[in-house]
């Protein structure tokens, strides 16, 4: 008779079908970055600049996920550009990949129960946030622990929700600024008066140089496509089909809604403003449009938290598989759910919350800055793992017509992709505010090398076996 432990999966199961991948995909770039983060961009690039930093952030995004495709096609595993980089890179750099981006989502995990608590008050203010607090993350954990498939469906509809209302906003907006609808005030219909009106870059191309790096940030999460990809029935077809969709939608819907906000808001108000797109919707007299976008964002809050509990319990659960953390965070339960990585990734993500009230100054900003340079890394790394994967198969005899999904552009798009990311970071030290961040993050970079070298350096670290069918695309 087989034991209890004997009945667990060893593997990840393949129960996300093809709209969940896309719907993932585009549900963890289009949040609060959107919502609440583009009025800030406009503020500081001007209309046109807003739209011209969010078509570059876009290019990026765009040579970062086709980078990120091949290589998911060609080993569909959980972990992703995790093990990618460990097999084509380096062990070291899959290590401080692994660790840094766990680390960035567990942080934001946190941040989004608060969030999602704060948001709350709005409809009941005599109850403490930390209730909110335990409610959300007794709710978000429930989800993560049951199934994939319970995590993928309930992604689906809150992105769903997301998506909806982005495509609402535009109609309506674009209506209003086309004298369709009638706006409150008797307000004439703006047409471009407010666009063009001080220019197509008010504030220079500072401005958008400064507002591209809230961009980029804003768009991070469209890599969660490939840690899902080691959980998706036949990832060779989803994958490429989410890539082809995902970028050209993400791209229509950030610079429409920002080409309809600034028609309608003048740029200057608009950078001031809590919420772009409440305001939008008071000044068409939609009823209780405030209500109804608070519960949009509370959607989008809820979105990110969940879907950065997944992330953070698949990347811990690849680090364990690869030998580079504790093998307890490499079982599965019954239900195929790595529930030892979801644990630890949630403990983690509340006494994060701690350090946000008793060291907001201290440990909490070192937090921050790390997370904030993790996500471009990530994308350095996925870009210069597919540079050298491509060289790897070429010079072992494989054809890159057989590949199922292939890079266009080698090797011009993954290098452009890594020296734009190089790009962010420059920027970044040339801005007080935020060349900080950037110390402390790629100070916890070096930190992760040096502790690598010093504990698994003489360790043979092996990434999971490719199956036949990738071992043959890979050598043919």
């Amino acid at each position: 008779m087989q034991t209890e432990h004997e009945n667990q999966p060893k593997e990840l199961q393949r129960s996300m079908k093809s709209r969940h991948l896309f719907m993932l995909s585009l549900g963890g770039v289009i949040g609060t970055g959107l919502f609440l983060g583009s009025g800030y961009a406009i503020g500081e690039a001007g209309p046109l600049g807003a739209i011209v930093a969010y078509l570059v952030g876009g290019l990026l995004m765009y040579l970062a996920m086709i980078c990120l495709g091949e290589l998911s096609v060609v080993m569909p595993v959980s972990g992703s550009f995790q093990v990618h980089a460990t097999k084509f890179i380096g062990p070291a750099t899959g290590f401080v990949i692994g660790w840094i981006y766990w680390l960035s989502w567990a942080l934001y995990v946190g941040l989004e129960f608060v969030a999602a608590g704060l948001l709350m008050t709005r409809w009941f203010p005599d109850i403490p946030v930390w209730i909110w607090c335990v409610i959300f993350t007794v709710l978000l954990f429930t989800i993560n622990a049951l199934t994939t498939r319970s995590f993928a469906e309930t992604e689906y509809w809150f992105s769903g929700i997301k998506v909806l209302a982005v495509i609402l906003f535009i109609i309506i907006g674009a209506a209003a600024m086309f004298g369709l609808i009638h706006m409150e005030d008797a307000q004439p219909a703006p047409f471009l008066s407010n666009f063009i009106g001080d220019g197509l870059f008010p504030t220079g191309f500072t401005g958008v140089f400064i507002s591209m790096m809230t961009v980029v940030y804003a768009f991070q999460g469209s890599e969660i496509m490939g840690v899902a990809a080691g959980e998706t029935e036949n990832p060779q077809k989803s994958i490429p089909r989410a890539i082809r969709n995902i970028v050209i939608r993400v791209l229509l819907f950030y610079v429409l809604a920002i080409f309809v906000l600034s028609a309608i808001v003048p740029w200057k108000e608009v950078g001031v403003l809590e919420s772009p797109f409440v305001t939008v919707f008071e000044m068409v007299g939609i009823p209780y449009a405030a209500d109804i976008m608070n519960f949009v964002i509370l959607t989008a809050v809820l979105s990110v938290g969940n879907t950065g509990l997944f992330a953070c319990t698949r990347i811990l659960f690849s680090l364990s598989q690869n030998g580079m953390a504790h093998s307890a965070f490499g079982k599965l339960n019954r239900r195929g759910v790595p529930m030892n990585a979801l644990l630890v990734t949630m403990v983690f993500a509340l006494l994060s919350l701690l350090t946000s009230v008793v060291a907001e100054e201290t440990l909490f900003v070192v937090l921050l800055s790390i997370s904030g340079v993790g996500g471009v890394l990530t994308w350095m790394a996925i870009a210069f793992a597919q540079y050298r994967f491509r060289k790897q198969y070429i010079r072992t005899g494989g054809k890159v017509e057989n590949l199922k999904f292939r890079v266009p552009f080698f090797p011009f798009a993954p290098i452009l992709c890594i020296i734009m990311c190089l790009g962010i970071f420059v920027f970044t030290a040339y801005d007080p505010t935020q060349r900080t961040s950037l110390y402390w993050g790629l100070g916890f970079v070096i930190a992760c090398y040096i502790f690598y070298y010093f504990r698994y350096a003489r360790r043979n670290v092996e990434v999971p076996a490719l199956t036949n069918e990738q071992t043959n695309d890979f050598i043919q």
